[in-house]
C-alpha cells in the first residue's frame, strides 16, 4: 500500500492500566495518564493531570511550584512509546524504546500544578528501529513546549 492509498488506523484511547501494560515506567517515574486520539504510525495526544503531589514539587520549587521541563519532555517521550509499541504490536514484545536525541527544545510558559497537559505527538519518520517525532504540550489550548527528539527500539 502507498502513502496516497495508505489508511489510518485509529484505535481505542488507553486509560493508566492500559498504558502500564504497553511501557515499563510506573510511579513517580510515569508522565502520563491517558493516551487519546490513537492514530497507529502517525499520531497520538497524552494527558498528563498535574497534581500538587507530585513528588518533584517538594523541590521544583516550594514556594512557586513548576513542573520542570525535562520531565514534560518526558511525557512526550513516553506518549511517544505508547505509539510506538501500539504500531508495532506483538513486534514490540520484549522490547524498550530508549531516548536518542532531543532537538529544538522550547518551553513557552511554566506548567503549574492544576494544570492538565496535552501533549501531541507525530511521527515524522522510521528507519528500521529509530523514531523521529515531533511533541507539543498544551495548556488549554496555549502551547507551552515543544521538542524534536528521536527514539531507539532495543531489546528489553
Amino acid at each position: 500500500m502507498n502513502e496516497q492509498t495508505a489508511v489510518t488506523e485509529v484505535v481505542e484511547a488507553l486509560d493508566i492500566m492500559g498504558i502500564m501494560k504497553l511501557i515499563p515506567h510506573r510511579y513517580p517515574f510515569l508522565m502520563i495518564d491517558r493516551v487519546v486520539d490513537i492514530a497507529l504510525d502517525q499520531s497520538a495526544v497524552g494527558i498528563k493531570n498535574v497534581s500538587i503531589n507530585e513528588n518533584y514539587f517538594q523541590g521544583h520549587f516550594p514556594r512557586q511550584p513548576v513542573m520542570p521541563g525535562v520531565l514534560i519532555i518526558e511525557a512526550m517521550a513516553q506518549t511517544a512509546a505508547v505509539l510506538v509499541v501500539r504500531t508495532l504490536a506483538g513486534e514490540a514484545d520484549g522490547k524498550l524504546v530508549y531516548f536518542m536525541t532531543v532537538d529544538e527544545g522550547r518551553f513557552r510558559r511554566p506548567v503549574v500544578p492544576g494544570d492538565q497537559l496535552h501533549i501531541h505527538v507525530s511521527k515524522i519518520r522510521n528507519r528500521r528501529n529509530v523514531w523521529k517525532f515531533r511533541g507539543q504540550a498544551k495548556v488549554d489550548g496555549g502551547l507551552v513546549a515543544e521538542a524534536v527528539f528521536s527514539a531507539m527500539i532495543m531489546d528489553d
